[in-house]
């Protein structure tokens, strides 16, 4: 047996929020503040020390290992991925590095050039170069330019 209808039912009444019916401490809780990021953009960012990532004199012995090329291959040293870390105390830079290969024809002459290119940076007073083979470099290391400008990208 099947039972028919004869109308649609009503579709019942939304219930509808007024001002009326929010109490005032609940309005203001609800109510975003203007000034809620006031006081973030008012402060000032602290200043980066020269020797850390970001400083002067960081960017400035990075700038002076992008000078350095490698005699095989036409990318700098830097994008070319041998560079691992650069540390700069009290106008002491140390640069921890390796290169292509352990039988590299300039192994012998590579550090030196390193060492003096960035003791010569304006306020370093003396640079180390920290010769490692592990982890041992392999192309993944370069950066994006480098790839591209070897035809890797």
């Amino acid at each position: 047996m099947v039972e028919e209808a004869s109308a649609l039912p009503e579709k019942p009444e939304r219930p509808r929020l007024t001002d009326a019916d929010v109490r005032p401490t609940e309005r203001e809780s609800f109510e975003r503040k203007k000034d809620y990021l006031e006081g973030f953009l008012a402060q000032k960012p602290e200043p980066v020390a020269g020797g850390e990532p970001g400083g002067d004199l960081y960017e400035a012995v990075i700038d002076a290992l992008k000078e350095i090329y490698d005699p095989e291959i036409p990318v700098n040293i830097y994008d070319l991925g041998l560079v691992y870390g650069v540390e700069i105390a009290d106008a002491h830079a140390i640069v921890t590095m390796t290169l292509t290969t352990p039988h590299c024809p300039v192994a012998e002459s590579m550090p030196g050039e390193v060492e003096m290119r960035v003791g010569a940076v304006p306020g370093v007073g003396s640079a180390e170069v920290n010769l490692i083979w592990d982890p041992p470099w392999d192309p993944q290391k370069m950066s994006d330019e480098a790839k591209l400008e070897l035809g890797m990208l």
